[in-house]
């Protein structure tokens, strides 16, 4: 039944994008306005994921990805907009694994309380795969980008089928706030045992309540037409909470997770575009969680025997000479530094911009011995890696290279080595 109400919702979807109708404009813009607001919600549009249409935004993220278990993975996405309503909204997608042959989908929908501060009521099901020791904010509506290269190389998915009610509302202009209540039937799709009160647990019922909170202290409101284009000033600051309940709806575990990020760009100087951006995150699980649950800290190296068996595609905020797997933690805290040095006006279409960066990781398990059937390692001695980017050097496309030191330096000099290459655009 959800998957059929998925598919009549891409149905309207594509009859959205086809029957697109140019709105009229007052008169009381010129036509040099009128263009440039136009501009400025399509690009903020794009900018967030999306291509807008008459009453339907389809969702970039969808169209097609790549991951080691389910091959190509291609679908469409999309939400409703204020143009068919501004008071109720709904959201889906439905995509396709090629390697693992199965179908994933959500069906989402709600209704909005307050337009002043921007509160909704939304409930959706999702039927999907997610990343193991992956964890994600639900202030983050999104991190779009047109190409996220740390997906091809991941391996490790737990399947979900999740149920969940959510409300969201912005407490200020610069303060924004999510909780969520969520119900999930989870089951690994790798050899996994998690071992916990004399019983194995192959799969998992989870009943989890979120409260996530977003402060952006420093950003600032530019009004273009009839809308405010935010600019985002730094530092900002991202805190989530989350309780996991045994035996409410059934649920096998109690654990609680509190999840925590800071970004600060300093010696911005936009004469040279030279400045410096420094990320700060954490987390740590106290009680009976299973490895879904924990953290990796986004490693993004192939365990390849050579160096360029493992040239793949650097992430963006991923350690490259980790590899996947190797490391699980419930606790840890992570520092990356990065310093963009002046770009290098070549000519007009060719200006690569080199970048600074070091990465630092630290993390430690209790009860490692609850997991079982998978072997890995933990980073309570300290994680180091240190190299360079030279980004955009032909059409988006640049070079990688990182080096890992300290306590966990391996005794084959190439097995410290990524040399990778990267992929950078704006708009």
């Amino acid at each position: 039944m959800h998957k059929y109400c998925v598919w009549i919702f891409f149905i309207i979807c594509i009859w959205s994008a086809q029957s697109q109708v140019p709105e009229k404009i007052g008169d009381t813009l010129s036509i040099v306005e009128q263009d440039s607001i136009k501009k400025s919600k399509f690009f903020k549009q794009i900018g967030n994921g999306f291509f807008p249409t008459k009453y339907i935004d389809i969702d970039l993220r969808y169209l097609i990805k790549y991951n080691q278990y389910e091959g190509i993975r291609t679908g469409l996405g999309g939400k409703t907009n204020d143009n068919l309503s501004d008071k109720y909204r709904m959201n889906g997608y439905v995509v396709y694994g090629f390697k693992d042959h199965n179908f994933k989908y959500s069906l989402g929908g709600g209704f909005r309380l307050s337009k002043r501060s921007d509160t909704w009521v939304d409930l959706s099901y999702t039927d999907d795969l997610q990343e193991t020791g992956s964890s994600s904010f639900l202030t983050d509506k999104r991190f779009f980008s047109f190409f996220e290269p740390r997906l091809l190389n991941i391996s490790l998915f737990h399947h979900h089928i999740t149920k969940t009610v959510s409300l969201e509302h912005q407490i200020t202009p610069y303060l924004l706030s999510e909780i969520e209540l969520s119900r999930s039937n989870v089951n690994a799709t790798y050899d996994y045992t998690f071992f916990v009160d004399q019983t194995p647990f192959k799969e998992f019922r989870m009943s989890i309540a979120k409260v996530s909170l977003q402060w952006n202290p420093f950003n600032t409101f530019e009004p273009v037409g009839d809308i405010d284009v935010e600019k985002e000033g730094f530092p900002n600051f991202t805190l989530q909470v989350s309780k996991s309940f045994k035996d409410v709806l059934g649920a096998d575990f109690n654990f609680i997770k509190a999840d925590f990020r800071s970004i600060y760009i300093l010696d911005l100087n936009t004469q040279d575009e030279s400045f410096t951006e420094a990320t700060l995150t954490g987390g740590l699980a106290l009680g009976k969680t299973p490895l879904t649950h924990l953290y990796h800290t986004y490693p993004n190296n192939l365990d390849k025997e050579t160096v360029l068996q493992r040239f793949s595609v650097a992430g963006i905020n991923s350690f490259e000479t980790m590899y996947f797997n190797e490391f699980f933690s419930d606790k840890f805290a992570t520092l990356q530094l990065k310093h963009y040095l002046k770009p290098f006006n070549i000519s007009k279409r060719m200006q690569p911009q080199m970048v600074l960066i070091s990465r630092f990781a630290l993390g430690d398990m209790d009860h490692i011995e609850r997991h079982q059937e998978i072997e890995f390692g933990t980073l309570n001695k300290g994680y180091y890696e240190a190299g360079f980017e030279v980004n955009k050097i032909l059409f988006g496309f640049g070079l990688s290279f990182a080096y890992r030191y300290g306590a966990y330096h391996l005794p084959k000099l190439e097995d410290n080595i990524a040399l990778k290459f990267t992929f950078n655009i704006s708009l």
